[in-house]
């Protein structure tokens, strides 16, 4: 549908993960409030400079918004981190798609474990009350010498505790770790540090992509002091298996069908676990009896 004037004022690119294809996007800050990560390439344009959208500005598109759309049911904040937001100000932000958009049914956003480390669990619990109800964290590695080489910023104790602090708000939490991210020397920690931090936080969504670069892996090479050897696809799929075996979770919803992956993997863990470690089985010692993506498939 064309709009005379567009319901929020966009600075491109826009990034949102894959779940929320549906939803509207209010982007309330511009950037990542901290942008040093080795393997992240999503908001390095000059435009994407951090940067928090104006309040007034953002209250007026929601109001747009509410003029403009019919029946949205959810919303997700943008860009990469909306809960560095003040609580003041995240309070505001949710309370007037409460009054103008009172169809929205879920409220979602990026948030880095830091940034939930700095409200309390109360406040916490208030914006879920104010339909905060999910949040994308990109944890990468459970492992602290991964942690350090790729510039995160966090540890897996920062992790995980942030982690805990929105269970215990009521706040859904959605995990993304990247495959391969440890190259060879640090594969096998890599996965079983992994494992052991998804396994205490029991996060209701779990997600896996492969390491990829669109610009190049310098950054992240120098951030290793140089020594960084990619996994090949073997490789990858054996650290996975090692990482899903290690799994010990009760009810998390689990999806590795990112782009950057050869092998789909869907399921419930632990449920379908042994049929997706069959699958990595086939793929490791017989690659042709299941299919995979080809790197052409993979293009970005």
């Amino acid at each position: 549908m064309h709009y005379q004037y567009p319901p929020v004022d966009y600075i491109e690119p826009v990034y949102r993960p894959p779940s929320e294809a549906n939803s509207l996007i209010l982007q309330v800050t511009n950037g990542c409030s901290r942008n040093y990560c080795t393997y992240c390439e999503m908001y390095t344009d000059p435009q994407k400079k951090f940067k928090p959208k104006q309040q007034d500005q953002v209250l007026q598109e929601i109001i747009r918004c509410s003029e403009q759309l019919n029946g949205v049911r959810r919303v997700f904040l943008g860009d990469g981190d909306a809960m560095v937001l003040s609580f003041k100000r995240l309070k505001a932000i949710l309370e007037a798609i409460r009054q103008y958009l009172p169809s929205v049914t879920r409220v979602s956003a990026y948030a880095l474990p830091s940034n939930l480390q700095n409200k309390t669990v109360e406040q916490l619990q208030e914006l879920h009350s104010l339909g905060l109800s999910l949040i994308y964290v990109g944890a990468e590695s459970g492992d602290d010498e991964v942690l350090k080489c790729i510039n995160k910023g966090e540890t897996y104790e920062s992790t995980r505790d942030a982690l805990l602090k929105a269970r215990q708000a009521g706040i859904k939490t959605s995990v993304m770790l990247i495959n391969g991210i440890g190259g060879t020397r640090f594969s096998k920690q890599h996965a079983l540090n992994s494992a052991r931090l998804i396994n205490e936080v029991q996060p209701e969504y779990l997600a896996t992509l492969v390491l990829f670069f669109r610009n190049g892996s310098e950054r992240l090479v120098e951030g290793y002091g140089g020594d960084f050897t990619p996994l090949n696809q073997i490789q990858l799929f054996q650290e996975m298996e090692l990482f899903l075996s290690n799994l010990q979770l009760e009810k998390t919803i689990f999806r590795s069908d990112h782009a950057s992956n050869y092998l789909v993997l869907k399921g419930v863990l632990n449920r379908d676990l042994d049929s997706m470690l069959q699958q990595l089985h086939k793929a490791i010692h017989a690659p042709d009896k299941v299919f995979l993506r080809s790197n052409s498939a993979r293009s970005f």
